[in-house]
């Protein structure tokens, strides 16, 4: 009997089916496949996250996308007016957001800082800090699957702990990233020893072939227009083609993440994991979470307009079109279902963007104002860090102060009223105010709204103006509620998608439930978004049963 046999055997006595009835169901397996194979359920939903991924790029290099990325925008359900509708847009409550349907007030997951470090759960092995996803609240899309069937399996991948922790929420499934020496690890939180593909995926010595190598644009420079000469990029360093990773083993398998052949490496792992777990073969809804993050390093170390990032758009492209036809030949192709985004966009730097020649134009200096707060509070006998600036959230441990006998409220308003006289500053808005802002249609109230939980303690958000960045980033960054950072790609491929173009308004809360709904499946908890009807094929909204 196969693998495949036993395990129906298991599932089918886990649900109390007899031995008779169980040699019934392999029989008519078979006839039902033959009869109707288009209506058969899915059986590997591919959750696909590129990290700053900024939906212009596929208008703009469209002619060139001729893999994955342009598979996906020609062949799938295409959303161009898809949004962050949060305003921390960084990489933690992205990727937290984009898979569970519900916001970082509704996640926990608010900020990088605050997203998946977690002391208590150290590293098998290899460089960085423990992890889990502690922080992460509620419930998300692999979850619903899981409750649907127990014996659905999932497999998270990525270079970077949040991006493979988070689009499983807190499942304790199998989650791999790159430990910064060389090698895929995992945290304690998931398991005690790597399983035995992964050691063999580590004992390849998998970055040894690129040390010392060069990274050259994949086309003729010709079909680059951006100028290959902008001192800006990579803080004035490096920032001519081509580019040699260091070929001493600590240096390179350290700088390997923001070289192309970083995703390279993860579609690797995800496809060695599918085929060693059986992912999708059946009779199961299986899940693989890809998160590809090198566009994010290029993004930040030469900007959005570089050449180098255009290069990297093409990379990306053959990578996935490379996991996709492996895919492909590996399970029955109509029992796939692809969905891809991104967890945020990027600015371009201040210095391409503002006039002038002030090495500072373009950004925002709080220190001032919260220094000031500070050694105030320190007066009155109170810490520093009961008053936090993270991201544009102002947080005050108001417990703090009312010990020391210290009207909070007062605070608040100084720090509002100081906050305001800065340059680039657009507006603060006190946290209590913000529902009844939203309300009105105020869009940046709502996206704080959205970002901020009950219990953050925060009493203010900020607002830079559009494209002003915080004094100390001196790379291209995002993380602002403006569309530039908000605006995401949405596409969707697979039987259930009636493929084309949407340009409707959608929110990335939309794609955990519409994913739901298209493998048949209801979400266990109140979610953000909803389902996008409109590319779903009516027949793909019922609801799968279970054989």
């Amino acid at each position: 009997m196969s693998i495949l046999s036993v395990f129906r055997v298991t599932r089918a006595v886990a649900y109390g089916i007899t031995s008779t009835l169980v040699v019934s169901a392999f029989v008519a397996l078979p006839l039902r496949a033959q009869s109707s194979k288009a209506t058969l359920p899915p059986t590997l939903l591919v959750q696909i996250t590129v990290d700053q991924l900024r939906p212009d790029y596929f208008d703009r290099y469209a002619p060139q996308l001729t893999g994955g990325l342009g598979r996906l925008m020609r062949q799938g359900a295409r959303f161009t007016n898809a949004y962050h509708d949060h305003a921390t847009t960084e990489t933690a409550p992205g990727h937290a957001t984009l898979w569970s349907g519900r916001f970082p007030s509704h996640t926990g997951v608010v900020l990088n800082e605050i997203g998946v470090a977690d002391p208590q759960s150290p590293l098998l092995f290899g460089r960085g800090g423990g992890a889990s996803p502690y922080r992460f609240r509620g419930s998300a899309l692999f979850d619903w699957v899981r409750t649907n069937d127990q014996f659905s399996r999932a497999l998270s991948v990525s270079r970077k702990d949040r991006g493979a922790i988070l689009p499983l929420g807190r499942a304790k499934q199998e989650v791999f990233w790159y430990s910064l020496d060389g090698r895929f690890t995992t945290s304690h939180y998931y398991a005690d020893t790597l399983p035995s593909w992964v050691q063999r995926f580590n004992a390849t010595n998998f970055t040894a072939k690129y040390l010392g190598t060069q990274w050259n644009t994949l086309l003729p420079a010709s079909e680059y227009p951006e100028r290959d000469s902008v001192a800006i990029e990579s803080q004035g360093k490096d920032f001519l083609f081509p580019h040699t990773l260091s070929a001493d083993q600590r240096a390179g398998t350290f700088d390997f993440t923001e070289f192309p052949w970083m995703d390279d490496v993860t579609v690797d792992l995800a496809l060695a994991g599918v085929t060693a777990m059986e992912l999708g073969k059946g009779p199961t809804i299986d899940v693989l979470a890809v998160s590809l993050s090198t566009t994010d390093a290029v993004g930040h170390r030469y900007g959005p307009d570089s050449r180098e990032l255009h290069d990297q758009v093409l990379r990306v492209d053959r990578a996935l079109g490379r996991l996709i036809d492996s895919l492909y030949k590996l399970r029955d192709s109509t029992r796939i279902v692809f969905a891809l985004g991104a967890d945020h966009g990027v600015a371009p730097f201040p210095e391409l963007h503002f006039a002038g020649t002030d090495p500072d134009r373009g950004r925002v200096d709080p220190r001032p104002v919260i220094d000031s707060a500070r050694s105030a509070l320190a007066a009155r006998g109170v810490e520093g860090d009961a008053l936090l600036l993270q991201s544009g959230i102002i947080s005050l441990d108001r417990a703090r102060l009312a010990m020391r006998g210290v009207n909070a409220d007062s605070v608040v308003e100084s720090v509002r009223r100081a906050m305001l006289q800065r340059h680039g500053v657009l507006r603060v808005d006190r946290v209590p105010q913000l529902a009844a802002s939203a309300a009105r249609g105020d869009k940046i109230a709502r996206r704080w709204l959205h970002s901020v939980p009950p219990d953050l303690h925060a009493v203010l958000t900020v607002t830079l103006e559009p494209y002003f960045y915080w004094y100390t980033t001196r790379y291209a960054t995002h993380g602002t509620p403006h569309d530039y950072d908000a605006h995401i790609p949405m596409l969707f491929m697979g039987p259930m998608f009636v493929p084309g173009t949407y340009t409707g308004p959608v929110r990335s809360v939309d794609i955990a439930p519409t994913l739901a709904a298209a493998i048949g499946i209801e979400p266990t908890e109140p979610v953000d978004g909803r389902v996008l009807t409109e590319a779903l094929r009516s027949k793909s909204r019922q609801k799968t049963s279970k054989p």
